[in-house]
């Protein structure tokens, strides 16, 4: 039995979109600045293939069939955000607008969370050095 044709042409649509994608595709190449900043893009890679085909029979050539058939791929690469590493600092910059207030929230996370971390921080920095002073040394 032969191989199937249609097969073969999706094998090769498919091993030619996977040339095309790898992970630094999706996620960039680091570029790092002068002052030590370094900014990863971050990109939604979204494709899709169709093929078909079929084979007919040849009344001329009954040795023979004919082969019809088609392939097709699709991609897209849009970029969504940038992650930006300070030395001590790290913010994703989404480059589209928030879909929701749920997306808004999600990405104000991290800002809320180290805020609220820094604050505790320096409040018990404040009760330990009040505690310091109010101790009479011996």
């Amino acid at each position: 039995m032969s191989e199937n044709k249609v097969e073969g042409m999706m094998g090769v649509t498919m091993d030619k979109i996977r040339d095309m994608i790898d992970v630094n595709t999706i996620i960039g190449n680091p570029i790092t600045t002068n002052d030590g900043t370094t900014i990863i893009p971050v990109s939604k890679v979204t494709y899709g293939f169709a093929s078909g085909g079929s084979d007919f029979p040849n009344k001329k050539f009954e040795q023979k069939d004919l082969f019809g058939g088609g392939s097709g791929a699709g991609i897209t690469i849009s970029p969504v955000a940038f992650l930006v590493i300070n030395k001590d600092d790290i913010k994703l910059l989404q480059v589209e607008s928030f879909n929701g207030a749920i997306d808004r929230i999600i990405a104000l996370t991290p800002d809320i969370v180290n805020k609220i971390t820094s604050a505790i921080k320096k409040r018990k920095e404040k009760k330990s050095e009040s505690k310091q002073e109010s101790t009479p040394e011996v």
